[in-house]
C-alpha cells in the first residue's frame, strides 16, 4: 500500500540524517524500497496520468519539511537536513505530520499565506463531508496557494533588477503599458527620487501610471511610501502604484487611503496570485474539463 505524504515525513528526514546533500531522485528511490512499494505501486499514476502517485507524495513530504525549516534545497533537485531538523531527529518523534509542524513559525506563516489565514482542511472528516466538486475546489485552492507561496520565495531571492522586469511583465499582460520595448525603457530609468518608473495606463497612452517597484524580504518602511507620495505630488500625477515582494504596515494603507493623488500598494501575496492569474513566471503543468449533462439535448422533440 502506498503511504499517505504525512507518513513519509519522518523516514524522508531520517534519511538524510547524516547531513550529507542528496539527490531528491535518489531520495524517492530510497523511500520506494524502505516501503516496500512494488514496480506496480511505483507505476501507479495520479487519475491525471502526469506522474506516480509514490513520487507526488515524497515530493508534497519534501515541501512540507522545507517550509518547516526541517530541511534546506542548496540547489535545484538537491536537499540536505538542516540544523532544526537534526535537533528534532534527536527527540526521537514518532510521527511528523502537519499537526507536529505547526509549532514551527515558519510553518504557521507559510500556512497563512497559502491560506490567507483560513485553514484548509482536507482530514479525513472533512473529506466525507465535501462533495466531489466541493472537494476539488478545495484541492485546486490548496494546490495555488502552495504555488503562490513557492512564487514569493523565488521571487525575493531574484536581483533588484529581475523584479522590476518581473513588475514589467506582469503589467504589460495585465493590460498595461503599450508594448514591452516602451514599458521596458521607462521602468527603472527616470531615476526621479521615489519614482523607478512610469507606463501606460492603456495601450493607447491616454494616461501615465508612476511605478515603484522594491524587492523587500520583510516590511517596506513607511517613509518609502511617503516618498513615493511626495514624487507623485511633484509630477502633479493623479495615479501610482507602489509593488514589493515584502509587505506592508496598516499605517501604510491608512496613508495612502487618505491622501492624492491614488496610490495602489501590491503587497507580495498579492503579487504572487497576480502572477498566477496572468501566467508570469508560470506553466499550465495539467488542466481538467468540468462538465455536467446537457439536458436540453436529452429533451425528445
Amino acid at each position: 500500500m502506498i503511504p499517505d505524504y504525512q507518513s513519509l515525513m519522518l523516514p524522508l528526514l531520517k534519511k538524510i540524517s547524516d547531513g550529507k546533500e542528496y539527490k531528491y531522485r535518489d531520495l524517492v528511490d530510497l523511500l520506494a524500497h524502505e516501503f516496500n512499494i512494488t514496480t506496480e505501486e511505483r507505476e501507479e499514476l495520479l487519475p491525471s496520468g502526469q506522474q506516480p502517485i509514490f513520487d507526488n507524495r515524497v515530493g508534497w513530504a519534501k515541501t512540507y519539511l522545507k517550509k518547516a525549516g526541517l530541511l534546506e534545497s542548496p540547489k535545484r533537485a538537491i536537499v540536505k537536513i538542516s540544523q532544526r531538523g537534526g535537533d528534532i531527529l534527536k527527540q526521537n518523534p514518532i510521527r511528523i505530520n502537519v499537526k507536529y509542524l505547526k509549532q514551527f513559525d515558519e510553518f504557521i506563516e507559510f500556512q497563512g499565506l497559502r491560506h490567507d489565514k483560513k485553514e484548509i482542511d482536507l482530514s479525513e472528516e472533512i473529506l466525507e463531508e465535501k462533495n466531489p466538486e466541493e472537494l476539488l475546489e478545495l484541492s485546486f485552492t490548496k494546490i495555488t496557494n502552495e504555488l503562490a507561496s513557492d512564487i514569493l520565495e523565488k521571487v525575493k531571492s531574484c536581483s533588484p533588477r529581475f523584479f522590476e522586469n518581473l513588475v514589467v511583465d506582469l503589467l504589460i499582460k495585465m493590460g498595461y503599458g503599450g508594448s514591452k520595448k516602451e514599458a521596458g525603457r521607462a521602468i527603472g530609468k527616470t531615476g526621479d527620487g521615489g519614482i523607478d518608473g512610469i507606463i501606460k495606463e492603456d495601450k493607447l497612452g491616454l494616461d501615465i501610471i508612476y511605478i515603484q517597484a522594491k524587492r523587500y524580504n520583510g516590511t517596506v518602511p513607511i517613509k518609502e511610501v511617503r516618498d513615493f507620495a511626495g514624487s507623485l505630488l511633484g509630477k502633479k500625477a493623479r495615479k501610482g502604484i507602489f509593488l514589493t515582494s515584502g509587505n506592508y504596515p496598516h499605517t501604510a494603507y491608512d496613508y495612502v487611503s487618505n491622501i492624492e493623488p491614488k496610490i495602489i500598494l501590491i503587497e507580495g501575496k498579492e503579487l504572487a496570485k497576480l502572477m498566477i492569474e496572468n501566467n508570469i513566471g508560470t506553466t499550465i503543468h495539467r488542466s481538467y474539463e468540468l462538465k455536467r449533462m446537457d439536458s436540453d439535448y436529452f429533451e425528445e422533440l
